[in-house]
């Protein structure tokens, strides 16, 4: 017998698209269905958990620029 379970329409650029679907590859804790190159629906319940990795993971990827020595 088939099961509902309610879900978040998340539409986004495919490079965090790609960053969702590897912080879900584990566990599948948080993917219901992926529609598209940038449309997922992701369990309600785990949305807020989602936004937190997705910035941990975003903090680590970005790089700061350097700063120049000419002043």
């Amino acid at each position: 017998m088939p099961r509902a379970s309610k879900g978040v329409l998340v539409e986004c650029d495919p490079s965090i698209k790609a960053i969702i679907l590897k912080i879900d590859q584990d566990n599948h804790d948080y993917i219901v269905e992926d529609l598209d190159d940038q449309t997922l629906v992701i369990k309600e319940t785990q949305l807020a958990r989602l936004k937190v990795r997705l910035s941990e993971e975003l903090a680590n990827t970005q790089q700061m620029p350097e700063e120049s020595g000419s002043d």
